[in-house]
């Protein structure tokens, strides 16, 4: 929550479209994420799971009264605040009809439109199939990793490799008549005794010519690609691989590194550990588009979630944190753009950040174990923004 800026007044809302809106804009101005709410919940002895808060804000209808009082208290709305929630909730119940949709299509079916009404599931509820437009693309509940595995190559053409036909050789012995091979020049384009002769060494030195230029061509590719350099210089780069959907550990480029979060926080923050502590949160690629990747998280304490920046990435310097997938205020979206020539590694780029230009980046120390991940301006040599995508068994 921004210091001096109020928090949204549901007073105005007419229909539970506007009034779902304002309960999102409600988490917005908090600045809490879905492990935050649950936990601030828990410490008032409330009961707020995280599953719950996301299916409260995709469904089309009003949420209950019990779990809207939970809910606002842990945004750290006042008590006159949440009265003022708990009365539009009423109004809106009474006048639309509690089981009315986003759409306005009209009231919902076997739903008293009473103010006591209750369409929704109790607090303890999870995620249901409604449970947001980007529910199916989390990789743990749309599938899992196991979806993302790679297609096997398909089997060899069955009338197996196809090769060049053999070059037509003429007779090249001594007592070879011109006119014995069926593509041989007649006699009659004969100028002389030694015109084959002339004609057979042109072609043996053309060949050999394509040879030296073939030859050429694969030296110099050989070198581009860095696995060797001239005399006394050192190799270049090797070109980094092409990231692939599936599970994977996030090496930051050239580094002993790779990202995880600390064990025993609940907020997200993603950080720069020692690779071989790096196995909290286990990540994977989620493709969801052409040249579009969702990271997918697997915690082993709050389970399947979605690394991604809060606020839309609106805020400059927001955190770069794994929480729960499907939240419409974050984004978690990427493109993975390659950087170098050979390419050196991969930019970690969110598809529509309110802050263009943008790339997760390794802020603080950068040299250092634990230094945390966040959007800052993509930098024109990539310091701290270059990752590298390693399959994991």
């Amino acid at each position: 929550m921004s210091p001096g800026e109020h928090a949204p007044d549901p007073r105005e809302a007419r229909t539970p479209a506007e009034f779902l809106a304002r309960l999102q804009a409600l988490k917005d101005w908090s600045g809490l994420t879905y492990r935050d709410l649950s936990a601030r919940a828990e410490a008032r002895g409330d009961v707020l799971p995280r599953s719950t808060v996301a299916n409260m804000l995709a469904r089309a209808t009003l949420p209950r009264e019990e779990l809207l009082t939970v809910f606002v208290r842990a945004c750290g709305a006042t008590p006159a605040e949440l009265a003022h929630w708990r009365a539009a909730r009423r109004r809106i119940a009474g006048i639309r009809g509690a089981g009315e949709t986003l759409s306005g299509a009209g009231p919902g079916t076997g739903l008293d439109a009473g103010p006591d009404a209750e369409p929704d599931a109790g607090p303890d509820e999870g995620v249901g199939p409604d449970a947001g437009p980007d529910a199916d693309a989390d990789a743990h509940a749309g599938g899992g990793r196991g979806s993302t595995d790679l297609a096997a190559p398909g089997p060899p053409d069955a009338a197996g490799p196809v090769t060049a036909p053999p070059s037509p050789v003429w007779p090249v012995g001594p007592h070879t008549h011109a006119d014995s091979h069926p593509h041989a020049p007649s006699r009659s384009d004969l100028h002389d005794a030694h015109a084959p002769s002339r004609i057979r060494r042109a072609l043996v030195a053309a060949v050999a010519l394509a040879g030296l230029v073939l030859a050429g061509v694969s030296v110099v590719a050989f070198l581009r690609d860095g696995h060797t350099g001239p005399a006394g210089q050192p190799a270049r780069t090797p070109v980094a691989s092409a990231p692939l959907a599936g599970d994977v550990r996030i090496r930051v480029t050239g580094t002993g590194l790779c990202l995880g979060e600390r064990r025993g926080t609940r907020t997200g923050q993603v950080h720069q550990v020692p690779c071989a502590e790096a196995g909290v949160p286990l990540y994977s690629l989620v493709a969801v588009g052409a040249d579009r990747w969702r990271i997918a998280s697997d915690h082993p304490d709050f389970g399947p979630g979605c690394s991604g920046l809060p606020s839309g990435g609106r805020i400059p310097g927001a955190a770069y944190e794994d929480s729960e997938c499907g939240d419409p205020s974050r984004v978690e979206t990427f493109t993975l753009e390659p950087y170098g020539r050979p390419v050196r590694g991969h930019r970690i780029v969110p598809v529509g950040s309110a802050t263009p230009g943008s790339c997760v980046t390794v802020t603080g120390d950068r040299t250092a174990a634990w230094a945390p991940l966040a959007q800052a301006p993509c930098a024109p040599d990539a310091a701290g923004q270059l990752f590298t995508f390693e399959r994991r068994d």
